[in-house]
């Protein structure tokens, strides 16, 4: 019995370090972010000569980074949730609530996103959908399969969290605990 704990709190160390590292590198193309919002703003009101591509490379950055972000966000406890009941409980009842939740939502629900949206993406591929919002056009393909992507990264970081939830409900220790985030 032992051993199996061992075995699983190590593996919630490993999912927890390669969502780190992947919260890490997405948030990188922040860079790439606001270098074309400012060579927008410096091109348009400097030298009156806008681009065809700026608004496209924005919100596909941008969305990127929301989306591959949402699984580093799970892991440091930065969803949204109604916290002045969670925090009164005690670590055994947030764990057991935290457990039956991620088994009966989280996971079917990321799963049929997973699905839908990996079919959507490969649809776009296949067809070489292409923006219709400027002249430029870019292919859309590699946006959409951010959200399967951002599906895939959320269910390997929930296996991590609901591992560290059975853990909570079974033994009232919490693994990591989660700062709260005052807004």
């Amino acid at each position: 019995m032992a051993e199996a704990v061992a075995g699983h709190i190590r593996l919630v160390r490993i999912i927890d370090r390669f969502t780190d590292s992947t919260g890490t590198w997405v948030a990188w193309l922040n860079v790439p972010l606001v270098l074309a919002v400012t060579y927008e703003v410096l091109a348009r009101y400097l030298f009156n000569v806008p681009t065809i591509w700026s608004f496209d490379v924005t919100y596909m950055l941008y969305g990127t980074i929301f989306m591959l972000g949402s699984a580093y966000a799970l892991h440091k406890g930065a969803h949204i949730r109604t916290d002045f009941f969670f925090e009164r409980w005690s670590i055994r009842t947030r764990g057991a609530i935290d457990s039956v939740a991620y088994l009966v939502f989280f996971f079917p629900a990321i799963f049929i996103f997973l699905v839908v949206s990996g079919a959507e993406g490969w649809y776009a591929f296949e067809i070489g959908e292409t923006s219709e919002q400027t002249p430029w056009r870019p292919i859309l393909w590699p946006f959409k399969w951010v959200v399967p992507l951002t599906c895939l990264l959320l269910l390997i970081q929930g296996v991590s969290e609901t591992i560290k939830s059975v853990y909570a409900a079974r033994t009232g220790i919490e693994l990591e605990h989660k700062e709260k985030i005052e807004i």
